[in-house]
């Protein structure tokens, strides 16, 4: 069998394509040539980009194969991550690959600032010795105020506290105990704008944020406060800032980022007072390591069909150690129900119980829907599109949790009501220290049965003859039962036969064994690819 082949777009680490090489063809490409990247895209299984590379609608129009783009950093302005859920393409990036070398760098910004480092040394570097000019201020017993503490801006407060730096910061999604614990007090912006004499901005850009320190924030600050942007451009009004700065109402500035980028030339540039860098943030030979190996890693992981916890367009977040082992499994149990049920039905209930449900657990809730449909759908069913195809064919889903459990450990249950009002359902477990699934439940029917390849399952009327009668049609057509179990509701009333088999039941020996045995269901799983 042919090799998955992953797309590179851009440069990525050499340990990252190392990660790649091992199970996948890997190409390259020109990702900012259009009429390179779109006809190479058309028989690629997962595309790996940095910033350069423009993944719109059109990419996934041509690229009919794709199940992931992975972004070889932090931001996704390039990803159109829309256009990429309804094609159902997982978009991955490497959200924590920079987070050291960003907070070092708005650090660097903050000193430079600070002590007119740039300054003094272009100075001296053109025979100039200007020492009284580049006075510097102390970060010693100043405030600093932290705007967004995030993974970077807790980084960034962290490494300030031990400057004796007194650190607040303005967040309105951390909770105060929270912030209290890093040794951060939390204010509003006003109360931050006031009392700081450094501001550092670590939030990510959204309509709430653009302009967020503008000329009005500008008008609170104190006079001798320094301004870091190392974040996102336009969440500090370049304008706004510029007009501050020659009014003498803000005392210095320390930019990595603009509102257009790439910038080379603008009014802040004049100001001496101003330290600029090219968005340098992510640019440490250790980010740029950390990015590729880890979108190389979420690449192995999607093209798997395992849960990638750095996906951006799969609801649910990380996936705790004890839920990852269920994946397959309500993976599974939903492939088994829609084999069972003959079809989607209108309303789908995941039902996790036990210890695991301490746990968010809304990733159970998407492999249960995922295998739902995988093999009722034309077009590929993935974590990404998987809740689409159900709201589109408007099928309504619940998760419900309990950590009460009396027999099993943990329990995940994949029961659906149909559209005539029928009702089926489906329970596994997994046990043991190697996490061996167990089907423990059919339709109200307990039982205990490894997963197979291959099943069968009949409900009838119990009564003698029924199982050596389905042994004998099997026998006679070279298939091998690996397992059987009956489960009754009472003698003489409703029973069901579950079967595991070495290889597939024809359509024509599941319909005769119906017949034979006068069952009101029979239904063969084929769990294979």
């Amino acid at each position: 069998m042919s090799k998955p082949v992953v797309l590179v777009a851009e440069e990525l680490s050499p340990a990252g394509i190392a990660v790649l090489e091992a199970d996948f063809e890997v190409r390259s490409v020109d990702g900012s040539d259009r009429e390179q990247l779109l006809p190479a895209v058309a028989d690629v299984d997962a595309l790996i980009v940095r910033s350069a590379t423009k993944v719109t609608a059109e990419v996934f129009q041509h690229a009919r194969k794709l199940r992931v783009v992975a972004r070889a950093g932090v931001g996704l302005d390039n990803v159109d991550v829309e256009a990429a859920t309804k094609a159902g393409v997982m978009v991955v990036n490497a959200p924590t690959s920079n987070i050291v070398t960003a907070a070092e760098h708005a650090i660097a910004l903050l000193l430079a600032t600070a002590r007119n480092v740039p300054q003094g040394h272009a100075a001296l570097k053109q025979g100039e010795w200007k020492r009284s000019k580049y006075t510097g201020v102390e970060l010693q017993g100043k405030t600093v105020g932290v705007l967004g503490l995030g993974r970077i801006g807790v980084l960034v407060a962290q490494r300030l506290a031990a400057f004796d730096m007194n650190v607040i910061a303005f967040d309105p999604y951390v909770q105060a105990a929270r912030a209290a614990q890093l040794g951060v007090r939390l204010v509003t912006l006003d109360e931050l704008l006031r009392e700081s004499d450094f501001i550092t901005v670590h939030l990510p850009k959204t309509p709430e944020t653009l302009g967020l320190v503008g000329d009005a924030e500008l008008h609170k600050v104190k006079p001798n406060v320094r301004i870091v942007n190392a974040a996102r451009g336009g969440i500090v009004d370049e304008q706004a800032l510029d007009l501050a700065l020659k009014d003498g109402r803000v005392a210095g500035a320390g930019l990595d980022v603009f509102s257009s980028e790439p910038c080379t030339d603008s009014p802040l540039f004049h100001h001496d007072n101003v330290v600029v860098t090219p968005h340098l943030g992510a640019s440490t030979h250790e980010a740029q390591e950390k990015a590729g190996t880890q979108v190389a890693r979420s690449v192995k992981l999607a093209l798997s069909g395992e849960f990638v916890p750095d996906a951006v367009n799969v609801q649910g977040g990380a996936v705790a150690e004890d839920v990852k082992p269920g994946l397959p499994l309500a993976e599974k149990l939903g492939r088994i129900f829609t084999a069972l049920a003959g079809g989607v039905p209108v309303r789908l209930d995941v039902v996790v119980r036990g210890e695991i449900a301490e746990h968010d657990v809304k990733v159970l809730e998407l492999a249960a829907l995922k295998g739902v449909f995988v093999d009722v759908i034309e077009e590929a069913v993935t974590f990404v599109n998987a809740p689409l195809l159900a709201r589109d064919r408007g099928v309504e889903v619940t998760l419900t949790t309990s950590e009460d459990s009396p027999d099993w450990r943990n329990v995940v249950q994949v029961r659906g009501t149909m559209a005539d009002g029928a009702v089926v359902s489906v329970s596994g477990t997994l046990t043991g220290p190697k996490h061996a699934e167990r089907i423990i439940e059919i339709n109200g029917y307990n039982m205990e049965l490894v997963p197979t390849e291959h099943m069968a399952f009949f409900s009838y009327v119990d009564r003698p003859g029924i199982v050596g009668a389905v042994g004998k049609l099997l026998g006679d057509e070279q298939v091998n039962i690996a397992g059987m179990q009956v489960g009754r509701d009472a003698k003489g009333g409703k029973a069901l036969i579950a079967l595991t088999v070495d290889s597939a039941i024809a359509p024509q020996l599941v319909d005769a064994i119906t017949r034979e045995v006068g069952a009101d269901m029979g239904r063969r799983v084929d769990l294979e690819g």
